[in-house]
């Protein structure tokens, strides 16, 4: 304790003060020096063990912090008492638990980090693997024209599903981390999903689906339009691939004064009633996904529309259709 500096420069203090006090009592008498030398060495006494059980206090929150930084977060050191120290003690279990809460969390990013890694490898896996077969054929310099063409024609359409998946990967990469700025604009819904329907028309038109459209003209909603759009393209093409030749499709949309609606349905196969929960989840297939299904694109329409105080639901019967409702609120200033 003697060594401790501060401990030090007080007992000096007040043993300075002390002996300057006894010396001035005794020139008035014997007894007021006697009163004042007694009554000195119980204050240095009381003063001495008070600042001894003080430090013995923070010496035990240092070693409760030591524990904290090795891990150890079962450990509570509130009271309920009254004092700086006690504050302190209770303010030092809370940030025990946010970085408890904050472990948990870290943990479950890593679980969630390394299936998607997995993920990720499974999906590259099969075309690298395709691409690397049919490389090993064109090597043969008597394969007919005709095999050597079709398997140029189908690594090349290998490469592209790549190329897709490595760039849906990414845009769900930096919608996760928070590093895209969605914008703050006044979108007009019906020339958004004009624009969306741009990529599905082929499509329809191949497959002779009919098509739907009504709602207000005047309804819009603030947030970013090429992105809401790639939204709606995801979603739409899910409805295209899932419905059969000669199906239909339908688009409606609103405003009103808490929310601007849109409604996508088709009549087609529709998702089976253990696959709805789950459609929205990366890399989740449900039993009518089609073989070159990655099960990405509703997770990436799903994160884009969260991300601009939206939200989407799907309602679906199995042989009667699927209907995707998205909702983005008004923001109350």
């Amino acid at each position: 304790m003697l060594r401790n500096r501060e401990i030090t420069i007080l007992l000096i203090a007040m043993c300075t003060i002390s002996l300057a006090l006894i010396m001035i009592a005794v020139y008035f008498s014997y007894t007021a020096a006697l009163f004042v030398f007694i009554t000195s060495i119980l204050l240095i006494g009381c003063s001495f063990i008070f600042t001894r059980w003080r430090y013995k206090e923070i010496e035990k929150l240092s070693s409760y912090l030591r524990q904290i930084t090795s891990g150890n977060y079962s450990l509570d050191v509130r009271d309920n008492q009254e004092g700086e120290l006690s504050i302190l003690k209770n303010e030092m279990y809370k940030v025990t638990l946010m970085l408890s809460e904050q472990k948990g969390v870290l943990k479950q990013d890593k679980i969630m980090l390394t299936n998607a890694i997995s993920d990720i490898s499974h999906q590259l896996k099969t075309p690298l693997t395709s691409m690397m077969m049919m490389a090993d054929l064109l090597k043969d310099a008597k394969l007919p024209m005709i095999k050597r063409m079709e398997f140029t024609n189908s690594i090349l359409q290998q490469l592209e599903r790549m190329e897709w998946l490595v760039s849906s990967l990414l845009k769900l990469s930096k919608i996760d981390a928070g590093t895209i700025a969605f914008k703050q604009e006044k979108v007009s819904v019906k020339r958004l999903i004009e624009k969306a329907l741009e990529t599905v028309l082929i499509p329809m038109d191949i497959k002779e689906q009919t098509l739907t459209i009504e709602g207000e003209e005047k309804a819009t909603f603030v947030g970013d339009q090429n992105w809401t759009c790639e939204a709606l393209i995801n979603i739409l093409k899910n409805c295209v691939e899932h419905t059969q030749t000669g199906g239909s499709l339908s688009i409606s949309f609103s405003e009103n004064v808490l929310y601007t609606e849109i409604l996508i349905a088709d009549n087609g196969e529709g998702v089976a009633k253990e696959d709805l929960p789950y459609i929205f989840n990366r890399f989740y297939k449900g039993k009518n996904a089609g073989e070159d299904s990655v099960g990405i694109g509703l997770a990436m329409a799903h994160s884009i529309i969260k991300s601009q105080n939206g939200d989407i639901h799907v309602q679906s019967k199995q042989k009667k259709g699927t209907q995707f409702q998205l909702k983005f609120y008004k923001q109350i200033i």
